[in-house]
């Protein structure tokens, strides 16, 4: 195999290039085995036979359990008994199939699988079927006949993403409304929707959307792999949903877990046919010691046709237009990423690495690509492998994007442990920008996993309790306006350094105040902190609607500048002491006063003969800033000496203030 582009564009990489030539080669092998000559496309079509399916006035229902000796039908339909006429057939391979007529089922009946191994046998939830509903009293699960007398009719049939740089609002819909309650897919269409499109926002992240039987998972451990989740609404409602974000120009994505299984045997897949290897590894590997849950095998290719099928199936059924994939980290290693910090490129190519999940990744990639070009793939990766968003053509795993996770954890360190007048501002810029040069990266200040109660927000780090009685526009907090000017500062330099997408959490943007927390034991089973307080933006004589507004402004001018689809990110010029940060992206220029206390007048930053206006400013008073610099002035560079010397743009600073400026047309006069 020739040398992969992303190693040759890499020096250091050519050392491991003989372990990345045969990574790559024995995943074209494995694919070629896995496929059997058939195409990508015609092996991801598992959801169209297995599962539940009315053809020609007939129910048709298949499943794969290799391990079951019997299984049954139950249901309403049967008084849920098992019965010669719902018995399944074995029809070969591990499969079994049932044909029965129409008028034996019926729409909304609740069933089951009732299974049979040898030594034992147990209710399942078909693995392919596409509802799953839980009893409101009992809280017992079950599938559901679902087969309304018409299909979704799609307003948006032929939706495509567009080219913009994608601008992420992750989001949930069961906590999207402010009720203590869960609120539905018709909310969030109706309600949060409008929101999303007022604040700018071109990509919804929606997180849980794969049925869990725990609601507080935050929806990664799944138990329906082809059921949206059921307590949010009905299928047609996502749909609904998802066409009304295409017509406002919204691309929908959703949260794909791939890397592990919940390990419920009733609702789930754990031992599903009496044996954990069907999708599982066996022992210690198909466990994953920190969250509790099955890991599957990624090197069978029955597993490998199960999850291809689902990617096509939300792609193709609900017309998502991509994936966060969920644990890549985990997936890729042996370890799961837990036992190294990934410091040198040793790390990657020591055999650590978990040669089944890399190629059903390249799998999984292609297979996303083919069926939308324009789909977005994301990984959610913290230990930065080579070549993981970089094209299947060039070598690589053929993600789009991988989340900068890093980026989250050094504001919580900084703010944590560094006193303000210590902010190393160089050591921001570089943390911000870090990242390998043949990738792009979603970019974020902080995303849910900031949110989770036993964590804080950046706005509760910077503000703490003084958010539950200081945030009156009619009560002056010093650390409110601490905490409002930096949250601005903050998230316009992630946004502006951004490696090629920016992400924000539900109700970050307006700095909400409260923790995550899903009702659980612990908290008597509240729904009190699963919800967004969005009343507290809407309220103009509260602060939070200035931030919510700065956050609308500072997404608009990303959009119309295009600042993101520009990949340079030039630095000019830092002081530590003084705490002043610049740099540039196009024709825009950044400047960060971090300073606590310190404003400086006619601050002098080195550059060429330039003429620059003022686009955007922290300090603007409608963003619950001071006031201070006069936005109406063209500024011109200044020589020092004569006019080939240096030149310097002169600007007066305030503390904790940022300024975008736009380089305006500039000729030099002879």
């Amino acid at each position: 195999m020739e040398l992969p582009n992303f190693v040759k564009n890499d020096q250091w990489l050519e050392p491991f290039a003989p372990t990345i030539i045969s990574r790559l080669n024995i995943a074209k092998e494995k694919e070629h085995e896995i496929l059997r000559n058939v195409s990508l496309s015609e092996f991801s079509q598992g959801h169209k036979w297995y599962g539940l399916h009315k053809v020609d006035n007939q129910w048709i229902v298949r499943d794969w359990a290799p391990n079951a000796t019997e299984i049954y039908l139950t249901g309403d339909f049967n008084n849920w008994k098992e019965t010669s006429e719902y018995a399944m057939k074995s029809v070969g391979n591990g499969n079994w199939e049932l044909i029965l007529p129409s008028e034996k089922m019926n729409h909304g009946d609740l069933f089951a699988l009732s299974m049979f191994w040898e030594g034992g046998h147990g209710k399942r939830i078909p693995a392919w079927i596409n509802r799953v509903v839980q009893d409101e009293h009992t809280k017992i699960f079950s599938a559901q006949v679902w087969a309304p007398s018409e299909n979704y009719k799609w307003k948006k049939e032929a939706f495509r993403r567009s080219n913009e740089a994608p601008l992420i609002y992750e989001a949930h819909i069961g906590m999207a409304g402010e009720n203590e309650r869960v609120h539905t897919y018709n909310e969030f269409r109706t309600d949060i929707l409008p929101r999303i499109q007022k604040a700018g926002y071109n990509t919804i992240q929606l997180m849980a959307i794969p049925e869990h039987p725990y609601y507080g998972s935050f929806g990664y451990h799944v138990s329906g792999f082809f059921a949206p989740s059921s307590r949010f609404g009905t299928p047609e409602e996502l749909k609904q949903l998802v066409d009304e974000a295409h017509g406002m120009g919204i691309s929908v994505i959703i949260d794909l877990v791939h890397s592990h299984a919940v390990k419920n045997e009733v609702e789930g897949l754990g031992k599903y046919d009496g044996t954990r290897w069907q999708f599982f590894h066996e022992g210690a590997k198909g466990e994953h010691p920190a969250w509790d849950s099955y890991c599957f095998n990624y090197g069978k290719p029955e597993v490998i046709h199960f999850l291809l099928s689902n990617i096509r199936y939300w792609l193709e059924e609900f017309k998502f237009d991509g994936f966060r994939f969920d644990g890549v980290t985990s997936m890729l290693y042996f370890d799961h990423g837990l036992g190294k910090a990934f410091t040198c490129y040793d790390d990657y190519f020591d055999g650590g690495l978990d040669q089944e999940a890399f190629t059903y990744f390249i799998m999984a990639n292609r297979l996303i690509h083919e069926i939308n070009p324009h789909a977005l793939s994301v990984a959610e990766e913290m230990s930065g492998l080579p070549g993981l968003a970089t094209p299947n053509i060039d070598g690589g795993l053929g993600f789009d994007y991988r989340m900068a996770m890093g980026v989250p954890d050094f504001w919580i360190k900084t703010i944590k442990e560094v006193p303000d007048e210590q902010w190393d501002v160089g050591t921001i810029f570089h943390e911000l920008t870090s990242k390998r040069l043949d990738e792009k990266v979603v970019s974020y200040a902080e995303s849910h996993d900031q949110a989770l109660v036993g964590d804080k927000t950046i706005i509760f780090r910077l503000i703490d309790k003084e958010m539950y009685f200081s945030m009156r526009k009619d009560q002056p907090n010093l650390a409110v306006e601490r905490g409002i000017a930096l949250h601005k500062m903050i998230r316009l330099a992630t946004l502006s350094c951004a490696g090629g997408a920016y992400l924000n959490f539900m109700g970050n943007e307006f700095g909400h105040p409260e923790w995550i927390d899903f009702p659980r034991e612990g908290n008597n089973w509240s729904y009190e902190h699963a919800r967004r307080l969005w009343s507290l933006a809407d309220n103009k004589s509260l602060r939070y609607h200035l931030l919510a507004d700065f956050d609308s402004e500072m997404i608009s001018f990303a959009k119309k500048s295009k600042l993101i689809e520009n990949p340079e990110v030039n630095w000019l010029y830092d002081h530590k002491g003084n705490e002043i940060l610049v740099y540039s992206r196009g024709k825009y220029l950044f400047v960060f006063n971090f300073h606590p206390s310190q404003s400086f007048t006619d601050y002098g930053i080195p550059m060429h003969a330039s003429k620059y206006k003022i686009v955007l400013d922290t300090d603007d008073d409608r963003f619950g800033g001071q006031n201070r610099i006069d936005r109406r002035m063209t500024y011109f560079t200044v020589p020092e000496s004569g006019l080939t010397s240096q030149h310097y743009l002169r600007l007066y600073l305030p503390a904790r203030t940022a300024l975008v400026l736009e380089k305006q047309e500039f000729k030099r006069v002879r």
